[in-house]
């Protein structure tokens, strides 16, 4: 069985052109070329990875380097809903552990994982930067909830699971 090696759709690829022309320089266009191919193929496989170097003529090593730095890059296929729990300090200290352990204990599912059915991933990662409203946990990174307690957690997890 062989699988096509990943391409950008035509409206993706006008996409990333449209981004090449707001840097100076290809390597700067980094950042916003991996959102746009994280959004194109749900995640950064190994050769969605390698297809971005190629494009954008930059070292396969400097393009997965960035992507692994950032958490906001998905190294492996999430779930529907992808929770990420901040574990830095601040969240620390005001119960992000807590928080964790909760959310593993009702999806039966740990750190890095995913359920079976596919509907939750687990992720804990560095700073999500709103250290004075910790803990922190985000879902599919583009919705915060702060100030978390595990009671509001597990309604939160209860409200995603009705959807």
């Amino acid at each position: 069985m062989t699988t096509e090696a990943p391409q950008f759709s035509g409206a993706a690829l006008a996409e990333y052109r449209a981004i090449l022309g707001r840097y100076p320089e290809r390597r700067a266009a980094l950042l916003p070329t991996l959102w746009l191919a994280q959004r194109e193929f749900g995640w950064l496989s190994p050769p969605v990875l390698e297809y971005v170097a190629q494009l954008m003529e930059l070292p396969l090593a400097w393009v997965t380097a960035t992507a692994s730095f950032y958490t906001m890059y998905w190294k492996q296929p999430p779930g529907r809903w992808h929770l990420q729990v901040c574990r830095t300090l601040p969240c620390a200290l005001r119960g992000a552990e807590g928080i964790r352990a909760a959310v593993e204990e009702r999806l039966g599912i740990r750190s890095g994982e995913k359920t079976a059915d596919g509907r939750f991933s687990l992720e804990e990662v560095e700073c999500l930067a709103s250290c004075d409203t910790a803990p922190v946990l985000q879902v599919n990174n583009t919705e915060y909830h702060e100030s978390l307690t595990v009671e509001r957690t597990l309604a939160l997890i209860d409200r995603l699971a009705s959807t």
